[in-house]
């Protein structure tokens, strides 16, 4: 089930003091990566709260790697569009199909987007993916 609320969630977690600290930055990680960020001044608030001002960089050095950590625009979400496998034939354990796959297949296609993917050649109009480009 998806989380409607998930800072309701969070906050009992974070507030028990029978967990560690690291358990309660692995919990602030997942609710930024779970709303692919957040501001400034709610991860301040949860920082203070949580009184984890010491072990703060474990959370903000997260930027480096490309995660938005502080986003100001968070209810922009880009999402690759995904492809319709409903039809495909998969094993019961392995439904699940990674966004990778998709931007593989557009690229084989020729229909990646150049914006997205700038430094993608694009094929000559008569390619028909037969051979190396």
């Amino acid at each position: 089930q998806k989380v409607k609320d998930s800072m309701r969630v969070l906050l009992p977690v974070l507030l028990n003091k029978s967990h560690d600290n690291c358990d309660k930055i692995r919990a602030i990680l997942l609710y930024i990566f779970s709303t692919s960020g957040t501001t400034q001044e709610n991860l301040d608030k949860l920082i203070q709260n949580v009184q984890i001002e010491s072990d703060s960089d474990m959370i903000r050095n997260w930027k480096y790697l490309d995660v938005p950590v502080i986003s100001s625009f968070v209810a922009q979400q880009h999402k690759y569009p995904r492809r319709d496998r409903s039809k495909e034939e998969t094993f019961q354990l392995s439904r699940w199909t990674p966004v990778i796959k998709d931007v593989m297949e557009d690229a084989i296609e020729n229909k990646l987007d150049s914006k997205d993917w700038p430094y993608c050649s694009r094929y000559p109009p008569t390619w028909n993916g037969s051979g190396a480009v």
